[in-house]
């Protein structure tokens, strides 16, 4: 568990401290220098994708040189705004922060991978990626604070406290079925602005969100939320005190105030993390021979739920309810794959098919004649 990864410091832009000081004893890295990484990202980006040339006769190509240039531009003057009259001088850079970006950049690009291959332009994969992140942390929170609305809001102080605890999410609190509810309504609104099939984008993008979602567990464990149940197998790992997990065990009275730490807990982040990354895999062969329009979707929707209803019986932060003996994830779980079948099925009998040589989402090249 490491909730704060390392410190972005403004004295001293263009320097790293290995140990940092003694108000701040982790890694500090100078400004300045993470500037500079961001350049050399985008250069590294924009030598390997280009930028889409603007149509018209009087249109100005554009150019690594003057694209870099003008980068550099905005990056000098945000730097020396940031130094001049930001009021805070060094400022943490959060584990689960960093492991959502690390999943938004690399499941945005390998999903723009594919979908060149099916005649749709990487610019989109990024606005619908932008589109899935936010309404997907929304949602998964929104999900957590119902879910958990005792917990969370016990001894409200006041409006200002509760706001605060609504976004407060170094306590843990993200919930991935309700991001996928809520980002599923917002990824259909995107297509019908955009008159995209959503089905057929979905397939494109479905393998990038689990390869999402197995980053974004290792941040979970970052963070110490998503904890798992007692475990007394040689993989199990504890929390230190003050952690999600021990002050949660402490609150059920399984722990005293004053231990050392937890006891030994299934790493149930890390299962999940390598579901994900299993599950990214399993429907990125899927769409390479898929028959039908749809299959990757389908296929995703059965096991992420089996994945997902057989690691929530070694989590330790989940209750059952409704007297099912499953938690919320479970039930919900059981309907998806009930549907997710039924799609399937569906998809046999009545589905769009796949031309071997040509697929229906490939946009025709224009002619070169006239």
């Amino acid at each position: 568990m490491r909730q704060i990864l390392f410190y972005v410091t403004l004295n001293h832009p263009f320097s790293i401290l290995p140990n940092g000081t003694q108000a701040h004893p982790l890694l500090q890295i100078g400004a300045g220098i993470l500037l500079l990484f961001v350049f050399c990202c985008y250069a590294l980006w924009f030598w390997k994708f280009g930028i889409k040339q603007p149509e018209g006769e009087q249109a100005k190509p554009v150019t690594l040189k003057s694209t870099l240039m003008m980068l550099a531009i905005q990056l000098v003057v945000v730097g020396t705004l940031a130094i001049l009259f930001v009021p805070f001088r060094i400022f943490p850079v959060f584990g689960y922060g960093m492991m959502l970006l690390i999943a938004f950049v690399a499941g945005a690009a390998w999903a723009g991978t594919r979908a060149v291959k099916v005649g749709y332009s990487r610019e989109l994969i990024w606005d619908v990626a932008m589109c899935i992140l936010v309404s997907g942390v929304a949602g998964s929170r929104i999900f957590y604070l119902v879910q958990k609305r005792d917990q969370v809001f016990e001894n409200v102080s006041g409006i200002p406290d509760f706001l605060f605890r609504c976004v407060n999410l170094t306590d843990g609190g993200l919930v991935f079925y309700g991001g996928m509810i809520l980002a599923t309504l917002s990824y259909f609104a995107f297509c019908s602005l955009r008159k995209i099939r959503p089905i057929n984008l979905a397939d494109v993008v479905i393998p990038s969100i689990f390869l999402g979602l197995g980053f974004g567990r290792i941040g979970c464990l970052l963070n110490g939320c998503c904890y798992g149940d007692r475990c007394d197998l040689p993989w199990a790992i504890t929390f230190p005190p003050g952690s999600v997990p021990h002050m949660a065990l402490v609150n059920l009275g399984f722990l005293s105030p004053e231990s050392l730490g937890s006891f030994p807990l299934h790493p149930s982040q890390i299962y999940s993390s390598i579901g994900g990354f299993l599950l990214a895999f399993v429907t990125a062969v899927v769409f390479r021979y898929r028959r039908r329009i749809g299959e990757v979707l389908a296929v995703g929707a059965i096991f992420y739920p089996i994945n997902r209803f057989l690691i929530e019986f070694v989590r330790g932060d989940e209750f059952t309810v409704l007297d099912t003996g499953l938690t919320p994830s479970q039930n919900v779980s059981i309907l998806i794959v009930i549907v997710a079948l039924a799609y399937l099925v569906w998809l046999e009998f009545y589905g769009e098919e796949i031309e071997p040589d040509s697929s229906p989402q490939v946009i025709p090249k224009r002619s070169k004649a006239g």
